[in-house]
């Protein structure tokens, strides 16, 4: 009872800011003028909403949103999975090594390699107006390469795919070489459709990382038609005011997405997590 009594509050205060989010995009200008600030609006206004999407082009940014979260997750889910499998169940030289070395990736904060991997986008040869030696243009700055490619594949997915292929027994892929079966078929018809909670855990994860990614599309994009709708959002801040309504307006369509998404995978994400320490 009593652990039962902490998780509801804890889940209670974890839901306050959610709550004030959709509160503040129901409130008029004179309620969030007002001070002190009350706690519910005196008049629900719902315009928010609509006017919000007119206020920017948030069709495109949702869209362009939508197209990069969804690039992400199939190639992280398809490169990240063939590498676990790989690590897993290959015999090579040198696995690990480089299982070691996908372990350290993964201790590299994000923001250390933003100015890197902004220059070798800048620089990739003949993209963007660029010569054989990446020089003369702007390679995939302004492009959806440079949106997509970069977050195409990541450490902890390869980490987690592997955890779960070494938990499978070993006599499937035995009994499926008995019968012929490719290497490729093992993993794609055999292995891969065992690890649902991994395949469910690393596309909730890797498209929740990119709907909500803000400082590459910011730094790589000056286009309007190639913003995202993290980026997009600022368009509510201006110098002399923000736009307070409108903005958690727009921040609540844009966690919308991501919400149902956790709902529809919750079983197996949550199963992934558990199991993901199983060797």
């Amino acid at each position: 009872m009593v652990l039962h009594l902490a998780l509801v509050t804890v889940s209670l205060v974890m839901a306050i800011p959610f709550l004030w989010m959709i509160v503040t995009s129901l409130k008029t200008d004179p309620d969030l003028a007002s001070y002190p600030p009350g706690l519910l609006p005196r008049i629900w206004d719902w315009d928010n909403y609509p006017e919000a999407l007119e206020y920017a082009p948030f069709g495109t940014y949702f869209r362009n949103s939508l197209f990069i979260s969804l690039g992400h997750t199939a190639l992280n889910l398809a490169l990240a999975s063939m590498a676990g499998y790989a690590l897993a169940r290959i015999p090579f030289r040198g696995s690990t090594v480089i299982f070691m070395g996908v372990l350290a990736t993964m201790m590299i904060p994000t923001y250390t390699k933003i100015v890197p991997q902004y220059l070798i986008a800048k620089g990739i040869p003949f993209f963007g107006g660029n010569d054989y030696l990446g020089r003369g243009g702007h390679g995939w700055l302004d492009s959806w390469w440079g949106l997509i490619i970069p977050g195409a594949l990541t450490p902890f997915a390869i980490f987690l795919f592997r955890q779960f292929y070494l938990s499978l027994p070993r006599e499937l892929e035995e009994a499926a070489r008995i019968d012929g079966m490719g290497e490729f078929g093992i993993y794609a018809r055999v292995m891969t459709p065992l690890v649902k909670p991994a395949i469910a855990t690393v596309g909730l994860l890797t498209f929740e990382s990119s709907w909500n990614n803000f400082l590459w599309p910011l730094i790589i994009t000056t286009d309007t038609d190639l913003r995202v709708i993290q980026v997009g959002l600022s368009a509510f801040q201006q110098a002399d005011q923000n736009a307070w309504a409108y903005m958690m307006a727009g921040t609540t369509l844009a966690t919308i997405p991501m919400v149902a998404l956790f709902l529809l995978a919750q079983r197996y994400f949550v199963q992934g997590f558990a199991n993901s320490g199983i060797k």
